[in-house]
């Protein structure tokens, strides 16, 4: 079952922080993999990844498809409960990544904080967030759920009312 709540998008002293909360089936260290593995990392996010992971090194994305990528650096780590890195782009420089999860009895918590955000860029980066998280349990279990540049235009939509213009 998809969850399908909206992040939260909160105004701080230095623009915006996107927070999402989503409660999955599969045990913590399972979703720890999902979000630190490369190849694990690879099936939901759809890109090529890279990660040194320890606390200073790097966290590497890039979408082939959409000619991006992100060379962050990570700034916590506390497996298998967190993992932070930073997200440089000329639109949010000093944005932070940041995966917290909490092992409960039917599986884990997860909160997923990205920091200091700015509009318009704030609306498709919610809605990417939104899509990817949706395909997150699947790449955490035996199925893997592919994520879709439709599904990002439909939640756009969905988040466009909630940032300031």
């Amino acid at each position: 079952m998809i969850d399908d709540r909206l992040g939260e998008i909160r105004r701080t002293d230095d623009g915006y922080d996107l927070i999402f909360e989503r409660r999955l089936s599969q045990p913590i260290e399972t979703v720890w993999a999902a979000l630190t593995v490369p190849e694990r990392i690879s099936e939901w996010l759809l890109t090529k990844t890279e990660v040194d992971l320890r606390v200073g090194g790097r966290f590497a994305l890039e979408w082939v498809d959409e000619a991006y990528s992100m060379e962050g650096v990570i700034t916590e780590l506390d497996p298998p409960r967190l993992i932070a890195w930073t997200w440089p782009h000329a639109q949010h420089p000093n944005s932070v990544v940041r995966w917290e999860l909490t092992a409960e009895a039917s599986g884990c918590r997860l909160v997923l904080t990205q920091t200091d955000m700015r509009p318009p860029h704030l609306i498709s980066v919610s809605a990417g967030w939104h899509a990817y998280l949706e395909c997150l349990p699947g790449a955490a279990a035996p199925e893997i759920t592919r994520c879709t540049a439709e599904r990002e235009r439909e939640l756009r939509a969905r988040y466009e009312p909630l940032v300031p213009a």
